[in-house]
């Protein structure tokens, strides 16, 4: 059975469900959705594919589930990987205040 809660619930946004087993966010109808990858032994949460239907495409969904899943990874202080293109190339430019998740290899210095 799949794990999932809440995320988002307010009137403007669409409920977003953690779907743990799944590695996902996804809508209440499961057709839209965001999935991840865990990688460095848990700690970072690689972003690989976001899907929304053609009949739902120009709502933003795309978007909150992008906000879910980062979060997600700042409540649970997991650094992110944004291996799909939307996320890159799209959701991230529009949202740079996300930027601050972003795996590096260098080490994060604590000043």
């Amino acid at each position: 059975m799949a794990a999932s809660s809440a995320i988002g619930s307010s009137p403007a946004a669409p409920n977003i469900a953690w779907n743990e087993t799944q590695r996902r966010f996804e809508t209440e109808d499961k057709k839209a959705y965001v999935e991840y990858v865990l990688r460095q032994d848990g700690k970072v949460m690689d972003i690989v594919h976001t899907f929304v239907p053609s009949s739902k495409r120009g709502l933003g969904l795309a978007s909150h589930l992008c906000v879910a899943a980062f979060n997600h990874a700042k409540s649970h202080s997991l650094s992110v990987i944004t291996s799909c293109s939307y996320v890159s190339d799209t959701f991230l430019p529009r949202n740079p205040s996300w930027n601050s998740l972003l795996y590096s290899e260098e080490p994060r210095s604590n000043i």
